[in-house]
């Protein structure tokens, strides 16, 4: 149908052929920047039996995990030390058991070795139950009083997976793990087709899309036809209800929320083009934001609201746009020249960058590009075909798909981090099933 066409248009190759790239496609070196060190005593482990003992080793082995994602910054010392007496870095983190009224704490204390003072100490009791969270909440706060900002390592991914398909019936659902790709839930159990998720900004629901199907008379009045349509619901993470969003005739896919949590921003094609619209949530009134002959498609806006950038038809092939949406039509620009076609534009956390991927070689690539339209940079290339590009919350990341070919019936498709000059920093999933539209928490 017309409409499931439109919605492929940012996943499929077009047949038209487009000259020369307007823009120099600049290749991201490695930042020559001398990095500090990290490394991590071993507290006594006198109070502990031999399960929670394997417990507190295994925080330390989070902690220096969690670190290694800023390799840019850090070098993270391999071994866990006995004292702090030799080292010779940067940062040491002391940890010591302690109890108090039957109850277990870990205490750490953060030493600049270079001024030989304590920059900051606290006390957590041990929950052994959920040990990945006090290792992530050790780190977080470690990095904040050494950076001064936040980090990722509280922040989680949700992402689709496939992995509960059967031979009688395809289905994709929706996951959720931390950022390095530990403790995965599923969150939907609905049997059917999900795609595009997006969480709001208190990461509290998820917009996503079903593909559904229903009955309905055929236009010649005689007996019935089957038909598809791209509802989108909204998945409460608190009371773990779904509600049903749009279902207007055709797309009512790849929305997405504004910063207030009030709107959406998503591509309706109830008058048989592709155009985004706003919704307010509340009252559910629509808003044209684009109006062209042309599909326009996966709008993402930026946090202050003045920028919007999505997908569109409009040179003949899929290309990345920017405009204000505060009217139709206003101010459109293009601002992507390269490959056969794009998919999948994705604004940074301050607004300034714009990442996304490119049909290029007969696969996909991932690009970065200033909102402006200038300094495009290649982030990925021969490493698989990578797609579905999106910004940690701190704007040092970017998550995205990555699809290897094993056979001519057989790929595989899983998450991967990179930062954002294009290192590949880790392969977040493995053996769970094809995994696509990987989003970062807030």
């Amino acid at each position: 149908m017309k409409f499931i066409t439109i919605f492929l248009l940012c996943i499929l190759k077009s047949s038209l052929i487009w000259g020369q790239d307007t823009l120099t496609v600049v290749a991201v070196g490695e930042a020559e920047k001398e990095k500090e060190s990290i490394g991590f005593t071993a507290p006594s482990y006198e109070l502990l039996n031999a399960k929670q003992t394997k417990d507190i080793q295994s925080v330390i082995e989070v902690l220096k995990s969690d670190f290694d994602f800023y390799r840019h910054m850090f070098e993270v010392i391999s071994g866990t030390l006995a004292s702090g007496n030799d080292f010779k870095g940067t940062h040491l983190v002391e940890l010591k058991i302690s109890s108090k009224e039957d109850k277990l704490y870990l205490n750490y204390v953060l030493k600049n070795q270079r001024t030989k003072t304590d920059v900051y100490q606290d006390s957590l009791p041990i929950d052994f139950g959920d040990i990945r969270t006090l290792a992530h909440s050790i780190s977080h706060n470690i990095y904040r009083a050494i950076t001064g900002k936040s980090s990722i390592f509280k922040t989680k991914i949700v992402f689709v997976s496939d992995r509960t398909s059967t031979k009688a019936k395809y289905a994709k659902e929706i996951y959720i793990m931390d950022f390095d790709g530990a403790r995965k839930q599923r969150l939907t159990h609905l049997n059917s087709m999900i795609i595009s998720p997006a969480l709001s900004q208190d990461n509290s629901k998820i917009l996503f899309t079903i593909i559904e199907s229903k009955m309905q008379p055929k236009s010649t009045g005689e007996g019935l036809q089957k038909v598809k349509n791209l509802n989108l619901h909204m998945l409460d993470l608190d009371s773990k209800k779904t509600s049903l969003i749009s279902a207007k005739k055709g797309i009512n896919s790849g929305a997405i929320f504004d910063k207030s949590g009030e709107n959406i921003y998503l591509t309706l094609s109830f008058l048989k083009n592709a155009d985004i619209y706003k919704m307010n949530l509340q009252s559910r009134k629509t808003t044209r934001v684009t109006k062209h002959y042309s599909d326009d498609v996966d709008p993402h806006i930026n946090a202050s609201g003045s920028l919007l950038t999505f997908l569109s038809g409009r040179p003949g092939r899929a290309m990345i746009y920017t405009m204000d949406p505060s009217e139709v039509e206003k101010n459109v620009k293009r601002i992507s020249f390269v490959g056969e076609f794009n998919a999948s534009p994705r604004f940074s956390p301050d607004g300034s960058q714009i990442v996304f991927s490119s049909w290029v070689d007969n696969r996909f690539d991932i690009y970065r590009i200033d909102s402006d339209g200038r300094n495009l940079y290649r982030l990925t290339k021969n490493f698989g075909s990578n797609e579905e590009p999106w910004f940690s919350p701190d704007g040092q990341f970017i998550v995205f798909t990555s699809q290897r070919v094993i056979t001519k019936k057989k790929a595989v498709q899983d998450v991967y981090i990179m930062n954002k000059d294009g290192e590949i920093i880790r392969k977040i999933t493995e053996n769970y099933g094809k995994v696509y539209t990987p989003r970062w928490s807030n």
